[in-house]
């Protein structure tokens, strides 16, 4: 089909959800995408931080293939051996103190069942969040987004959440009691404009945790699964060591195919029975086959070491360019901050064939691509940058 009839069907058959670029994507391989016009993109925004191996990476496709032809799906009402292998896999790349992983299928469904399974294990209800935080659109977490207009958009709310101020201690522990069950934040806050608080406030909050036996959880949906350089933002060294009672992981985790999951230690997980928590889809095998395929490409591609090194060659690059007032971010997840409004840049990188993204704050520029992408593509950004009129 050519682009206009494509356009035109979706439009027709499609509920509206987001504004879209005016192209349709038909192939990727690595971090470049082809439309159905045939042209060639640089992507470096993965599709929302999904796409952390690359572009059909042939690991994932090959284990995808593999998968399929074996059985597509059978229920968590059995044991698989590719869920098991998944859910060790994790475990293993975890922070030492995560003992257990649960499937299922979004970040959203994630950081719902987090919070299920933080009020199972204090048996109280209230949860704090932050300003600017977003933690998805379904019930439980859209009542704990405190970000623009997205808090209002779930109305009714489901009561019991309050909202401290990101980045200050003070404000958590006005709020932080023993009626409090759980503190959700995103580490890096990427929808607010890769917004980031120092070491010292996640200190700051496993204390207020431990004083008061709340329940503490990172929503890693996008700096884990080596998004930032780490496996995952809990107990590194940006998180001044903090580890996390629950991480919630999405997005990256089956490069494409929907997968969600909750890393959890035993102080949670041993107050959970069976038929606490359930889903059809989540640990389904090719879902299973998807995430271990990931994060074996993830290793032997070195992807991790990669995003890092790119990240710093990144920085470097952008001195050059006059605009660019600050650089927001770690490894992968990066918030170009601009003079003014960023949206003409946006428009006008996807004119030169790259692919961005923007944020609730309209000076950031929102990078998040795959960890495979080479210096010489993020070059490609930095020329374009710098072409007169790029901005």
């Amino acid at each position: 089909m050519k682009f206009e009839e494509i356009e035109q069907i979706e439009e027709q058959y499609q509920v509206e959800t987001y504004a879209k670029m005016n192209i349709a994507v038909e192939t990727g391989r690595g971090a470049w995408v082809w439309t159905s016009e045939g042209e060639k993109y640089l992507d470096l925004y993965g599709g929302h931080a999904v796409c952390a191996t690359g572009h059909s990476h042939p690991h994932v496709v090959r284990a995808i293939q593999e998968q399929a032809e074996k059985v597509l799906f059978y229920s968590n009402l059995v044991y698989s051996e590719i869920r098991a292998k998944a859910a060790e896999k994790l475990v293993a790349i975890a922070p030492e103190s995560i003992t257990k992983a649960f499937f299922c299928n979004s970040g959203t469904e994630a950081n719902e069942n987090a919070m299920r399974m933080a009020r199972f294990a204090t048996g109280r209800e209230k949860i704090i969040s932050f300003t600017g935080g977003f933690h998805g659109r379904s019930a439980d977490s859209i009542s704990a987004t405190f970000l623009g207009k997205y808090r209002d958009l779930g109305k009714p709310n489901v009561p019991g959440h309050v909202c401290a101020e990101f980045g200050n201690l003070d404000s958590v522990r006005e709020l932080a009691d023993d009626q409090t069950a759980a503190i959700l934040l995103e580490p890096i806050q990427s929808m607010a404009g890769v917004t980031e608080a120092p070491p010292e406030f996640f200190k700051g909050l496993r204390e207020i945790c431990d004083a008061h036996g709340i329940v503490l959880i990172f929503d890693e949906v996008q700096t884990g699964v080596g998004r930032t350089g780490n496996w995952f933002f809990s107990g590194s060294e940006f998180a001044g060591g903090v580890e996390a009672d629950i991480i919630t992981l999405a997005k990256s985790l089956g490069s494409g195919v929907p997968v969600g999951a909750c890393l959890v230690n035993d102080k949670v997980s041993r107050n959970i029975k069976t038929n606490d928590l359930g889903t059809t889809f989540g640990g389904g095998m090719l879902a299973m086959a998807a995430t271990v395929a990931t994060l074996e490409a993830i290793e032997k591609d070195r992807m991790r070491e990669n995003i890092a090194a790119v990240e710093s060659h990144l920085r470097e690059r952008l001195k050059e360019v006059e605009e660019v007032v600050a650089v927001h971010g770690k490894g992968g997840l990066i918030g170009i901050e601009f003079a003014d409004n960023c949206k003409p840049v946006h428009q006008k990188l996807l004119d030169r064939r790259i692919i961005t993204g923007t944020s609730s704050n309209p000076k950031i520029l929102r990078l998040l691509p795959p960890l495979s992408v080479k210096k010489e593509e993020i070059d490609l950004l930095i020329d374009a940058l710098n072409e007169r009129g790029a901005g």
